[in-house]
């Protein structure tokens, strides 16, 4: 892994939180809140000059604005939801450079382990534990399952598989 274990051990206990809520509130509401996209960047930039060295820090703030403009445009286009491309904006940082074919396997194996998994409990009694959930009704799947669990695993790999340096 390109992360380092330090930038890992450092980000994972706030970004950890976080990533709960989004998965959550997704699942209950299907809406990624303001707040808690703005709280993970926020995150990155109090944090990221300590976890990480000052000039990696700044390209990576650099790819949080870069994934933005990109996820503005796949929200204008309709091809995804605005929080969707929001917290994938302010989880970008988080990601090495270095790590991108582990990241894209990680997100494959989530979006269908979180697809098939909301699917079955949404026909299996496990429903009556949260009935009223909004994602249970819609068509449409909530990707902050994915997007938060993705994340989350990412960084708990870091503290275990990440670069010593």
């Amino acid at each position: 892994m390109s992360l380092t274990y330090v930038a890992a051990l450092w980000f994972l206990p706030f970004v950890l939180p976080i990533c709960f809520h989004v998965i959550f509130t997704d699942l209950r509401e299907m809406r990624i809140t303001n707040q808690a996209v703005v709280l993970l960047a926020l995150v990155f930039v109090v944090i990221g000059p300590i976890a990480l060295p000052f000039d990696v820090y700044l390209w990576r703030l650099m790819n949080m604005v870069i994934v933005l403009i990109a996820g503005m445009i796949l929200n204008a286009a309709g091809a995804m939801g605005a929080g969707d491309s929001k917290f994938i904006a302010a989880a970008s940082p988080y990601i090495a450079l270095g790590d991108l074919r582990l990241l894209m396997g990680l997100l494959s194996a989530a979006l269908l382990g979180a697809f098939f998994t909301h699917r079955g409990v949404k026909l299996s009694p496990l429903r009556k534990v949260a009935p009223h959930w909004i994602s249970w009704e819609r068509s449409k799947f909530p990707m902050g399952l994915m997007l938060g669990f993705s994340l989350s695993v990412y960084l708990g790999l870091g503290l275990f598989l990440g670069a010593v340096t």
